[in-house]
């Protein structure tokens, strides 16, 4: 068999990353509340940790009714869940991909995120899920692991997942007073 020929060496292109998006999606991203009483709004984003900036301003848009404080801690643990997809799940492979969901409710936004789970070697049936839990010592400045989902514990209201380890589903409830958040007595 003849040897292939190597591959050239590819150019680097910077690209805006809107025109990653759809058109008809554009408003999702645009950190303006110019479409505030959607109901639901869900966006897949690809594997690469580059498109996180996107993810932040989907998740900014989603909350831009919202004051300044609601806005940056949504983002932020938004932005917690979407890291750990890419990097404790097979979403962060390349090719594959990772869902955020944001379903507006009365009292809050509740923000789910969707990912290519973990391969454990072994099937698993719906009475044998592995929820997530916290590690004790998460919010520990010097901590060298968990920190991220001991955030979420610790500022959204509710938080929780769908222990299946194949495809995880992990969502949090942020109310929009941040009364049961610890956010609101660091920064009353």
């Amino acid at each position: 068999m003849p040897a292939l020929a190597p591959v050239p060496p590819m150019a680097e292109v910077t690209i805006a990353l809107h025109e990653l998006v759809p058109h008809a999606y554009r408003h999702y991203f645009n950190g303006r509340p110019d479409r505030p009483h959607y109901q639901s709004r869900r966006y897949d984003f690809g594997s690469s940790p580059l498109l996180m900036p996107l993810v932040r301003a989907f998740l900014d848009t989603c909350a831009a009714e919202r004051g300044s404080d609601y806005r940056y801690l949504f983002t932020l643990l938004g932005s917690e869940l979407a890291g750990n997809a890419l990097r404790h799940s097979r979403s962060g492979l390349p090719g594959r991909s990772y869902t955020l969901l944001c379903r507006r409710r009365r009292e809050g936004l509740r923000l789910v995120c969707r990912d290519g789970g973990v391969d454990t070697g072994r099937r698993f049936g719906i009475r044998d899920r592995r929820y997530l839990t916290v590690d004790p010592g998460g919010l520990d400045p010097e901590a060298e692991a968990g920190r991220g989902l001991a955030m979420v514990d610790a500022l959204a209201t509710e938080w929780g997942d769908s222990g299946f380890t194949s495809h995880r589903a992990v969502w949090f409830f942020l109310a929009y007073d941040l009364e049961d958040s610890r956010w609101s007595h660091l920064h009353p």
